[in-house]
């Protein structure tokens, strides 16, 4: 079974990521290309910008509704059913995302929903 960890892009990357996923839409503002290191950048599997601008308002009030929201895009969108197929193969696996808050981001989500599959 692969273990699933999640991680800011920000902080540096460990031998112990596995193989890392950047799981945002948008390019992590103030990394570069050269130093990024990432395995697979992943922004189908993204929330919309409609479910992550109106979440971002309040993230803390809105993190019931943005968990619903979100893993029923997960549960309809082709490119979910792809990162599980890609990650099978990999025993640590490290979901990378930009948000400042550790605790109300999609790669919570995210890693919920695979780990439970």
């Amino acid at each position: 079974m692969t273990k699933i960890q999640i991680k800011r892009a920000y902080e540096p990357s460990q031998p112990s990521d596995g193989y890392r996923v950047y799981i945002d839409r948008l390019w992590p503002r103030g990394l570069s290309h050269e130093t990024f290191h990432y395995d697979l950048w992943d922004k189908e599997i993204a929330p919309t910008t409609e479910l992550r601008e109106w979440f971002h308002s309040d993230p803390v009030v809105r993190w019931p509704e943005f968990e619903r929201r979100y893993k029923a895009e997960l549960e309809g969108n082709p490119a979910f059913a792809s990162l599980r197929h890609e990650i099978a193969g990999h025993p640590v696996v490290t979901l990378l995302y930009s948000s400042h808050d550790p605790a109300h981001n999609n790669a919570i989500v995210l890693r919920n929903l695979l780990s439970s599959l």
